[in-house]
Protein backbone atom coordinates (compact mmCIF):
# COMPACT_ATOMS: atom_id res chain seq x y z
CA UNK A 1 0.00 0.00 0.00
CA UNK A 2 2.80 2.42 0.48
CA UNK A 3 4.04 1.33 -2.87
CA UNK A 4 0.39 2.14 -4.04
CA UNK A 5 0.65 5.79 -2.35
CA UNK A 6 3.88 6.72 -3.52
CA UNK A 7 3.25 6.29 -7.39
CA UNK A 8 0.21 7.83 -7.03
CA UNK A 9 2.39 10.77 -5.21
CA UNK A 10 5.02 10.52 -7.84
CA UNK A 11 2.36 10.78 -10.50
CA UNK A 12 1.97 14.20 -9.31
CA UNK A 13 5.08 15.40 -9.99
CA UNK A 14 6.72 14.45 -6.26
CA UNK A 15 10.54 13.11 -6.02
CA UNK A 16 10.40 9.62 -4.93
CA UNK A 17 12.38 10.10 -2.15
CA UNK A 18 9.74 12.88 -1.00
CA UNK A 19 6.97 10.88 -1.92
CA UNK A 20 8.25 7.53 0.30
CA UNK A 21 8.50 9.42 3.28
CA UNK A 22 5.39 11.52 2.58
CA UNK A 23 3.47 8.14 1.87
CA UNK A 24 4.67 6.04 4.81
CA UNK A 25 3.17 9.30 6.65
CA UNK A 26 -0.23 9.18 5.32
CA UNK A 27 -0.22 5.44 5.86
CA UNK A 28 0.66 6.08 9.30
CA UNK A 29 -2.27 8.97 9.92
CA UNK A 30 -4.60 6.65 7.79
CA UNK A 31 -3.88 3.23 10.29
CA UNK A 32 -3.76 5.85 13.13
CA UNK A 33 -7.53 7.28 12.79
CA UNK A 34 -9.11 4.00 11.92
CA UNK A 35 -7.23 2.86 15.41
CA UNK A 36 -9.20 6.10 16.87
CA UNK A 37 -12.17 5.62 14.80
CA UNK A 38 -12.54 1.59 16.13
CA UNK A 39 -11.62 2.50 19.89
CA UNK A 40 -14.21 5.15 19.71
CA UNK A 41 -16.68 2.43 18.31
CA UNK A 42 -15.66 -0.49 20.47
CA UNK A 43 -16.06 2.09 23.75
CA UNK A 44 -18.47 5.07 22.81
CA UNK A 45 -21.50 2.55 21.13
CA UNK A 46 -20.67 -0.89 21.60
CA UNK A 47 -19.86 -0.60 25.45
CA UNK A 48 -22.72 1.61 25.94
CA UNK A 49 -25.15 -0.88 24.27
CA UNK A 50 -23.78 -4.18 25.56
CA UNK A 51 -24.59 -3.82 29.49
CA UNK A 52 -28.24 -2.99 28.58
CA UNK A 53 -28.20 -6.19 26.80
CA UNK A 54 -26.63 -8.42 29.01
CA UNK A 55 -28.47 -6.79 31.92
CA UNK A 56 -31.52 -8.18 30.26
CA UNK A 57 -29.98 -11.70 30.79
CA UNK A 58 -31.10 -12.11 34.72
CA UNK A 59 -27.85 -13.58 36.02
CA UNK A 60 -26.28 -12.51 38.77
CA UNK A 61 -23.11 -12.57 37.69
CA UNK A 62 -24.07 -9.85 34.93
CA UNK A 63 -23.07 -6.97 37.28
CA UNK A 64 -20.12 -8.13 38.83
CA UNK A 65 -18.54 -8.80 34.50
CA UNK A 66 -19.71 -5.26 34.37
CA UNK A 67 -18.19 -3.88 37.32
CA UNK A 68 -14.75 -5.40 37.09
CA UNK A 69 -15.05 -3.33 33.33
CA UNK A 70 -13.99 -6.79 31.34
CA UNK A 71 -15.48 -5.81 28.42
CA UNK A 72 -13.96 -1.87 29.18
CA UNK A 73 -10.30 -3.88 29.08
CA UNK A 74 -10.77 -5.96 26.36
CA UNK A 75 -11.88 -3.04 24.00
CA UNK A 76 -8.46 -1.98 24.21
CA UNK A 77 -7.36 -4.77 21.73
CA UNK A 78 -9.14 -3.53 18.68
CA UNK A 79 -6.73 -0.78 18.18
CA UNK A 80 -3.50 -2.82 18.24
CA UNK A 81 -5.40 -5.78 16.18
CA UNK A 82 -6.00 -3.27 13.51
CA UNK A 83 -2.29 -1.51 13.55
CA UNK A 84 -1.35 -5.35 13.57
CA UNK A 85 -3.26 -6.26 10.47
CA UNK A 86 -1.97 -3.07 8.25
CA UNK A 87 1.78 -4.19 9.20
CA UNK A 88 2.12 -5.62 5.86
CA UNK A 89 1.49 -2.43 4.11
CA UNK A 90 5.07 -0.65 5.15
CA UNK A 91 8.23 -2.14 4.21
CA UNK A 92 9.28 -5.95 5.39
CA UNK A 93 11.76 -4.17 8.30
CA UNK A 94 8.65 -2.12 9.76
CA UNK A 95 6.48 -4.84 9.77
CA UNK A 96 8.56 -6.84 11.69
CA UNK A 97 8.81 -4.30 14.34
CA UNK A 98 5.36 -3.36 14.30
CA UNK A 99 3.67 -6.71 15.00
CA UNK A 100 6.26 -7.30 17.43
CA UNK A 101 5.09 -4.38 19.33
CA UNK A 102 1.27 -4.87 18.85
CA UNK A 103 1.68 -8.58 19.84
CA UNK A 104 2.88 -7.57 22.80
CA UNK A 105 0.58 -4.93 23.58
CA UNK A 106 -2.36 -7.68 23.01
CA UNK A 107 -0.48 -9.78 25.19
CA UNK A 108 -0.67 -7.57 28.13
CA UNK A 109 -4.42 -6.55 27.06
CA UNK A 110 -5.19 -10.53 26.98
CA UNK A 111 -3.04 -10.88 30.93
CA UNK A 112 -5.14 -8.33 31.96
CA UNK A 113 -8.18 -9.33 30.51
CA UNK A 114 -7.78 -12.59 32.42
CA UNK A 115 -7.10 -11.25 35.39
CA UNK A 116 -10.09 -9.34 35.82
CA UNK A 117 -12.02 -12.43 34.59
CA UNK A 118 -10.69 -14.06 37.27
CA UNK A 119 -11.49 -11.29 40.14
CA UNK A 120 -14.88 -11.18 38.49
CA UNK A 121 -14.95 -15.23 38.91
CA UNK A 122 -13.73 -14.73 42.72
CA UNK A 123 -16.56 -12.39 43.46
CA UNK A 124 -19.35 -14.41 41.60
CA UNK A 125 -18.03 -17.37 43.63
CA UNK A 126 -18.60 -15.10 47.12
CA UNK A 127 -22.34 -15.08 46.67
CA UNK A 128 -22.53 -18.70 47.63
CA UNK A 129 -22.42 -20.19 50.50
CA UNK A 130 -19.82 -22.77 49.95
CA UNK A 131 -17.06 -19.76 49.31
CA UNK A 132 -17.59 -19.26 53.48
CA UNK A 133 -16.43 -23.17 53.62
CA UNK A 134 -14.32 -23.45 50.29
CA UNK A 135 -12.47 -20.36 49.23
CA UNK A 136 -10.96 -20.10 45.97
CA UNK A 137 -9.10 -17.38 46.03
CA UNK A 138 -5.45 -18.66 46.54
CA UNK A 139 -6.31 -21.51 43.50
CA UNK A 140 -6.94 -18.53 41.55
CA UNK A 141 -4.11 -16.88 42.85
CA UNK A 142 -1.97 -19.46 41.46
CA UNK A 143 -3.68 -19.17 37.75
CA UNK A 144 -2.31 -15.60 37.80
CA UNK A 145 1.03 -16.56 38.45
CA UNK A 146 1.08 -19.02 35.74
CA UNK A 147 -0.77 -16.52 33.42
CA UNK A 148 1.93 -13.79 34.22
CA UNK A 149 4.97 -16.34 33.95
CA UNK A 150 3.11 -17.64 30.05
CA UNK A 151 2.40 -14.19 29.14
CA UNK A 152 6.03 -13.05 30.18
CA UNK A 153 7.77 -16.11 28.45
CA UNK A 154 5.02 -14.97 25.23
CA UNK A 155 6.36 -11.17 25.32
CA UNK A 156 10.35 -12.38 25.76
CA UNK A 157 10.11 -14.54 23.05
CA UNK A 158 8.05 -12.44 20.56
CA UNK A 159 10.45 -9.56 21.01
CA UNK A 160 13.58 -11.76 20.95
CA UNK A 161 11.78 -13.87 17.59
CA UNK A 162 12.64 -16.94 19.32
CA UNK A 163 10.01 -19.81 20.14
CA UNK A 164 8.43 -19.60 23.43
CA UNK A 165 9.70 -23.07 23.55
CA UNK A 166 13.34 -22.50 23.38
CA UNK A 167 12.40 -20.48 26.57
CA UNK A 168 10.30 -23.32 28.13
CA UNK A 169 13.10 -25.42 28.00
CA UNK A 170 15.12 -23.42 29.40
CA UNK A 171 13.07 -22.81 32.69
CA UNK A 172 14.00 -26.40 34.08
CA UNK A 173 17.30 -25.13 34.72
CA UNK A 174 16.41 -22.28 36.67
CA UNK A 175 14.08 -24.51 38.86
CA UNK A 176 16.00 -23.95 41.77
CA UNK A 177 15.43 -20.30 41.28
CA UNK A 178 11.94 -20.03 40.73
CA UNK A 179 11.47 -22.59 44.20
CA UNK A 180 13.15 -19.67 45.63
CA UNK A 181 11.66 -17.39 43.99
CA UNK A 182 8.19 -18.41 44.52
CA UNK A 183 8.76 -20.19 47.96
CA UNK A 184 6.20 -18.43 49.95
CA UNK A 185 3.74 -18.90 47.56
CA UNK A 186 4.02 -22.73 46.76
CA UNK A 187 4.25 -23.14 50.94
CA UNK A 188 0.58 -21.01 50.51
CA UNK A 189 -0.82 -23.28 47.81
CA UNK A 190 -0.10 -26.46 49.89
CA UNK A 191 -1.10 -24.65 53.12
CA UNK A 192 -4.31 -23.79 51.11
CA UNK A 193 -4.95 -26.93 49.61
CA UNK A 194 -4.80 -28.52 53.90
CA UNK A 195 -6.51 -25.86 55.24
CA UNK A 196 -9.66 -26.58 52.64
CA UNK A 197 -9.56 -30.11 52.98
CA UNK A 198 -9.60 -30.42 56.30
CA UNK A 199 -11.36 -27.21 57.22
CA UNK A 200 -9.46 -25.59 59.47
CA UNK A 201 -10.73 -22.27 58.40
CA UNK A 202 -13.10 -20.18 56.93
CA UNK A 203 -13.63 -16.74 56.41
CA UNK A 204 -15.71 -15.11 59.22
CA UNK A 205 -14.34 -17.81 61.29
CA UNK A 206 -13.07 -16.25 65.09
CA UNK A 207 -9.19 -17.45 65.40
CA UNK A 208 -6.45 -17.07 68.57
CA UNK A 209 -2.99 -16.90 67.63
CA UNK A 210 -1.18 -15.34 70.19
CA UNK A 211 2.56 -15.58 68.35
CA UNK A 212 0.83 -13.27 65.47
CA UNK A 213 -1.10 -10.91 68.07
CA UNK A 214 -4.24 -11.91 66.25
CA UNK A 215 -7.77 -12.41 67.74
CA UNK A 216 -10.58 -11.68 65.40
CA UNK A 217 -12.59 -12.44 62.62
CA UNK A 218 -10.65 -13.87 59.64
CA UNK A 219 -11.82 -11.07 56.56
CA UNK A 220 -9.52 -12.65 53.57
CA UNK A 221 -7.51 -15.91 52.74
CA UNK A 222 -5.17 -15.69 50.08
CA UNK A 223 -2.42 -17.65 48.55
CA UNK A 224 0.35 -16.00 51.00
CA UNK A 225 -1.56 -14.56 53.58
CA UNK A 226 -4.31 -14.75 56.14
CA UNK A 227 -5.76 -11.37 56.99
CA UNK A 228 -7.46 -11.06 60.52
CA UNK A 229 -9.28 -8.04 61.95
CA UNK A 230 -8.93 -8.29 65.72
CA UNK A 231 -11.36 -6.96 67.80
CA UNK A 232 -9.65 -3.37 68.38
CA UNK A 233 -10.37 -3.16 65.08
CA UNK A 234 -6.26 -3.52 63.81
CA UNK A 235 -5.58 -5.96 61.18
CA UNK A 236 -3.59 -9.36 61.63
CA UNK A 237 -1.64 -10.66 58.64
CA UNK A 238 -0.44 -14.60 59.11
CA UNK A 239 1.38 -16.49 56.46
CA UNK A 240 -0.66 -19.25 55.09
CA UNK A 241 1.64 -22.01 56.04
CA UNK A 242 2.08 -20.93 59.72
CA UNK A 243 -1.64 -21.80 59.89
CA UNK A 244 -0.79 -25.11 59.66
CA UNK A 245 2.69 -25.38 60.94
CA UNK A 246 1.72 -23.46 63.96
CA UNK A 247 -1.25 -24.01 66.58
CA UNK A 248 -4.07 -21.56 66.76
CA UNK A 249 -7.39 -21.65 68.63
CA UNK A 250 -10.51 -21.84 66.33
CA UNK A 251 -14.17 -20.51 68.02
CA UNK A 252 -16.45 -21.65 65.22
CA UNK A 253 -16.90 -24.71 67.11
CA UNK A 254 -18.29 -22.49 70.46
CA UNK A 255 -20.75 -20.61 67.44
CA UNK A 256 -21.48 -23.64 65.76
CA UNK A 257 -23.02 -25.44 69.34
CA UNK A 258 -24.96 -22.45 70.33
CA UNK A 259 -23.42 -22.01 73.53
CA UNK A 260 -20.38 -19.77 74.80
CA UNK A 261 -18.44 -20.88 78.37
CA UNK A 262 -18.53 -19.36 81.54
CA UNK A 263 -15.77 -20.55 83.40
CA UNK A 264 -14.86 -17.90 86.61
CA UNK A 265 -14.62 -18.40 90.68
CA UNK A 266 -15.88 -16.15 93.52
CA UNK A 267 -13.19 -16.78 96.40
CA UNK A 268 -14.61 -17.22 100.06
CA UNK A 269 -12.71 -16.78 102.60
CA UNK A 270 -11.89 -19.75 104.61
CA UNK A 271 -12.06 -17.61 108.05
CA UNK A 272 -15.64 -17.35 107.47
CA UNK A 273 -16.61 -21.18 106.51
CA UNK A 274 -18.47 -22.66 109.06
CA UNK A 275 -21.55 -25.30 110.63
CA UNK A 276 -24.82 -23.58 109.97
CA UNK A 277 -26.88 -23.03 113.43
CA UNK A 278 -30.62 -23.76 113.74
CA UNK A 279 -31.01 -20.17 113.19
CA UNK A 280 -29.21 -19.85 109.83
CA UNK A 281 -30.77 -23.48 108.06
CA UNK A 282 -34.32 -21.12 109.33
CA UNK A 283 -33.18 -17.77 107.95
CA UNK A 284 -32.42 -20.26 104.24
CA UNK A 285 -35.45 -22.32 103.90
CA UNK A 286 -37.12 -19.10 103.58
CA UNK A 287 -35.34 -18.56 100.12
CA UNK A 288 -37.54 -19.66 97.78
CA UNK A 289 -34.89 -21.77 95.33
CA UNK A 290 -33.09 -23.34 99.05
CA UNK A 291 -37.13 -24.45 101.14
CA UNK A 292 -37.45 -28.01 99.69
CA UNK A 293 -33.91 -28.75 99.93
CA UNK A 294 -33.08 -27.31 103.11
CA UNK A 295 -35.99 -29.34 104.43
CA UNK A 296 -35.49 -32.48 102.84
CA UNK A 297 -31.82 -32.28 104.01
CA UNK A 298 -32.38 -31.17 107.83
CA UNK A 299 -35.02 -34.51 107.74
CA UNK A 300 -32.13 -36.99 106.64
CA UNK A 301 -29.52 -35.46 108.37
CA UNK A 302 -31.88 -35.48 111.54
CA UNK A 303 -32.83 -38.95 110.74
CA UNK A 304 -29.12 -40.05 110.15
CA UNK A 305 -27.95 -39.00 113.46
CA UNK A 306 -30.77 -40.24 115.30
CA UNK A 307 -30.57 -43.93 113.85
CA UNK A 308 -26.81 -43.95 114.39
CA UNK A 309 -27.32 -42.11 118.05
CA UNK A 310 -24.89 -39.93 117.85
CA UNK A 311 -23.99 -36.53 120.27
CA UNK A 312 -24.66 -33.34 118.17
CA UNK A 313 -24.26 -31.35 121.22
CA UNK A 314 -21.07 -31.09 119.71
CA UNK A 315 -20.49 -30.08 115.94
CA UNK A 316 -18.13 -32.56 115.32
CA UNK A 317 -19.56 -35.54 115.46
CA UNK A 318 -22.59 -36.80 113.03
CA UNK A 319 -23.34 -34.73 109.96
CA UNK A 320 -23.96 -31.02 109.62
CA UNK A 321 -24.66 -28.49 106.69
CA UNK A 322 -22.04 -25.63 106.00
CA UNK A 323 -23.10 -22.47 105.09
CA UNK A 324 -20.51 -23.17 101.76
CA UNK A 325 -22.45 -26.42 100.90
CA UNK A 326 -25.52 -24.38 101.19
CA UNK A 327 -24.12 -21.56 99.16
CA UNK A 328 -22.99 -23.89 96.34
CA UNK A 329 -26.63 -25.55 96.03
CA UNK A 330 -27.90 -22.18 95.71
CA UNK A 331 -25.91 -21.36 92.91
CA UNK A 332 -26.84 -24.45 90.95
CA UNK A 333 -30.57 -23.81 91.62
CA UNK A 334 -29.87 -19.99 90.64
CA UNK A 335 -27.89 -21.22 87.29
CA UNK A 336 -30.57 -23.74 86.92
CA UNK A 337 -33.71 -21.43 86.56
CA UNK A 338 -31.39 -18.63 84.88
CA UNK A 339 -32.98 -18.64 81.42
CA UNK A 340 -29.98 -17.18 79.61
CA UNK A 341 -28.05 -20.93 81.05
CA UNK A 342 -27.71 -23.72 78.35
CA UNK A 343 -29.75 -25.86 79.56
CA UNK A 344 -28.41 -29.02 77.06
CA UNK A 345 -24.76 -28.42 77.90
CA UNK A 346 -22.55 -28.95 81.45
CA UNK A 347 -23.61 -26.89 84.72
CA UNK A 348 -21.30 -27.34 87.93
CA UNK A 349 -20.78 -25.05 90.69
CA UNK A 350 -17.24 -27.03 92.19
CA UNK A 351 -14.51 -26.29 95.18
CA UNK A 352 -11.62 -25.88 93.63
CA UNK A 353 -7.80 -26.56 96.00
CA UNK A 354 -8.18 -23.67 98.82
CA UNK A 355 -5.29 -21.45 98.32
CA UNK A 356 -3.93 -18.07 99.84
CA UNK A 357 -6.89 -15.62 98.06
CA UNK A 358 -8.93 -18.32 100.02
CA UNK A 359 -11.38 -21.31 98.63
CA UNK A 360 -12.31 -20.40 94.95
CA UNK A 361 -15.91 -21.33 94.24
CA UNK A 362 -15.56 -22.14 90.41
CA UNK A 363 -18.81 -21.79 88.01
CA UNK A 364 -18.74 -23.72 84.67
CA UNK A 365 -21.83 -23.24 82.56
CA UNK A 366 -22.43 -21.97 79.29
CA UNK A 367 -24.66 -19.49 77.94
CA UNK A 368 -27.26 -19.88 75.02
CA UNK A 369 -26.13 -16.94 73.45
CA UNK A 370 -22.39 -16.94 71.88
CA UNK A 371 -22.86 -13.52 70.67
CA UNK A 372 -20.01 -11.30 72.58
CA UNK A 373 -21.87 -8.36 74.37
CA UNK A 374 -24.75 -10.94 75.41
CA UNK A 375 -22.35 -13.60 77.03
CA UNK A 376 -20.20 -10.36 78.70
CA UNK A 377 -23.63 -9.36 80.04
CA UNK A 378 -24.86 -12.36 81.23
CA UNK A 379 -21.77 -13.06 83.14
CA UNK A 380 -21.75 -10.12 84.50
CA UNK A 381 -25.36 -10.45 85.65
CA UNK A 382 -24.73 -13.68 87.42
CA UNK A 383 -21.33 -12.60 89.10
CA UNK A 384 -23.07 -9.16 90.71
CA UNK A 385 -25.99 -11.24 91.85
CA UNK A 386 -23.46 -14.20 93.42
CA UNK A 387 -21.01 -11.43 94.82
CA UNK A 388 -24.10 -9.18 96.47
CA UNK A 389 -25.49 -13.00 97.99
CA UNK A 390 -22.58 -14.17 99.96
CA UNK A 391 -23.15 -12.14 103.11
CA UNK A 392 -26.41 -13.88 102.97
CA UNK A 393 -24.96 -17.22 103.77
CA UNK A 394 -22.66 -16.01 106.22
CA UNK A 395 -19.31 -15.70 104.39
CA UNK A 396 -17.02 -13.33 103.20
CA UNK A 397 -15.53 -12.53 100.03
CA UNK A 398 -11.31 -12.78 100.08
CA UNK A 399 -10.28 -9.36 99.43
CA UNK A 400 -6.28 -8.47 99.89
CA UNK A 401 -6.17 -5.65 102.48
CA UNK A 402 -6.32 -2.01 100.64
CA UNK A 403 -5.38 1.52 102.24
CA UNK A 404 -9.01 1.82 103.38
CA UNK A 405 -8.83 -1.20 105.21
CA UNK A 406 -5.85 -0.58 107.38
CA UNK A 407 -6.91 3.19 107.35
CA UNK A 408 -10.22 1.45 109.01
CA UNK A 409 -8.13 -1.21 111.47
CA UNK A 410 -6.39 1.58 112.82
CA UNK A 411 -9.48 4.10 114.01
CA UNK A 412 -10.53 0.54 115.93
CA UNK A 413 -7.42 0.18 117.29
CA UNK A 414 -7.64 3.97 118.69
Amino acid sequence: MVEFIMNWLVSYGLNEGVAEYLSTGILVVLIGLLSILANFIAKRIVLRVLPHFIKKIKFTWNTIILERKVFHKLSHIVPAIIIYSFAPAFTEQMTRVIQKFSFVYIILVGITVIDEVLNALEDIYRNYEVSKHKPIKGYLQVVKIFVYILGGILIIATIMGQSPLLLFSGIGALTAVFLLIFKDSLLGLVAGVQLSSNDMIRLGDWIEMPKYGANGDVIDISLVTVKVENFDKTITTIPTYALISDSFKNWRGMTQSGGRRINRSVYIDTTSISFCTDEMLDKFQEIECLSDYIRTKKHEIAQYNLEKKIDTSNSVNGRHLTNIGVFRIYIESYLRNHPKIHKDMIQMVRQLPPEEHGLPLEVYVFTNDTDWVSYEIVQSDIFDHLLAVVPQFSLRLYQSPTGYDISQAVKDLA
